[in-house]
């Protein structure tokens, strides 16, 4: 980098909040480790009511999601560093928590999967290698690419940002800076403000904080909308290990009002699946007629029931 581009860098990072310094933590250095942690937990209560002025844009994003879902496309990440990672955690625990494929939520960090443990110097700085990712990832029109960026700058993120509308796809943007290049090279911008940092530049925060926030609003929402919860139970988990298993049985009772061997007897019938045995209790009928009232119904059991009536 010659001292021109650093000096244009230098001043980006100055127009930014996120890069400020944190008045409330000058002194943070002669502190207690009480008193630090009290400090960073003032700092985080701030964060919640940051997100909040950007709700719109959340319900927006998250409403694109679910039609994205209902056409067979797909929500993909795109970050570098910690926001990489924030996207990596949220698209992991999308199959296990609503039974989608490991294909619906898919997330990519700049410099890869050696990235997620170890920084891959350069890689954010190259937006070409998001064009390399997404095409390997066969990026289509009808999927959404949201793009995570604390600072909002990030070449990476951008350049994902530009293939994608190249191409037709609905684009979102996650930042925590005002007026962040990527908001606007977005569809739709979500900007969570939440200032400086306790100790200086550390996005990994507050900042990072609000993008997780964000991210669990918007999967969260989607498989709501999408019939993956009855009331607030998640109905469409997959039962994988033990606990998830005790997990669907404690489900269908609270459901149900049910006993548990009566939710283990419902499950078994219903090929351990929590949404098909709740309709079966609920219904009386059969386990063949509830899978074809699910089925018609796009999965929402609420929808289903009055199609299911008790005998």
């Amino acid at each position: 980098m010659t001292n021109t581009q650093q000096d244009a860098l230098l001043q980006q990072l100055d127009a930014m909040s996120s890069e400020a310094r944190n008045p409330d933590s000058w002194d943070i250095d002669l502190l207690s480790s009480l008193e630090i942690v009290q400090r960073i937990n003032a700092a985080d209560q701030t964060v919640a009511h940051s997100v909040a002025g950007c709700l719109e844009q959340v319900a927006q994003v998250a409403d694109r999601i679910v039609s994205a879902f209902a056409n067979g496309g797909r929500l993909v990440y795109l970050g570098a560093g910690t926001s990489g990672r924030l996207g990596i955690l949220d698209a992991v625990e999308c199959p296990p928590t609503y039974s989608v494929p490991a294909s619906q939520v898919v997330a990519l960090i700049a410099g890869g999967q050696g990235a997620v443990y170890k920084a891959v110097e350069g890689a954010e700085d190259d937006p070409q290698l998001a064009v390399t990712d997404l095409k390997q990832i066969d990026l289509a029109p009808n999927d959404i690419l949201v793009g995570i960026a604390a600072s909002g700058r990030t070449p990476y993120v951008l350049g994902g940002l530009a293939y994608a509308r190249s191409l037709g796809c609905y684009t979102a943007a996650i930042s925590c800076n005002a007026d962040a290049p990527v908001l606007s090279a977005a569809d739709t911008g979500i900007c969570a403000v939440v200032g400086p940092e306790v100790v200086t530049g550390s996005t990994r925060m507050k900042a990072g904080t609000a993008q997780k926030l964000i991210l669990n609003m918007l999967t969260t929402t989607a498989m709501i909308r999408s019939g993956k919860v009855y009331q607030n139970l998640m109905v469409d988990l997959h039962a994988s290990n033990e606990k998830l298993v005790a997990r669907a049985v404690r489900i269908v009772m609270q459901a149900t009002d049910c006993p548990a061997q009566t939710a283990r007897e419902a499950l078994k019938a219903a090929d351990m699946s929590a949404k098909l045995a709740i309709l079966h209790l609920l219904s009386g009928q059969s386990i063949d007629a509830c899978r074809a009232q699910l089925v018609q119904q796009q999965g929402f059991i609420r929808k289903a029931l009055p199609q299911v009536t008790k005998p």
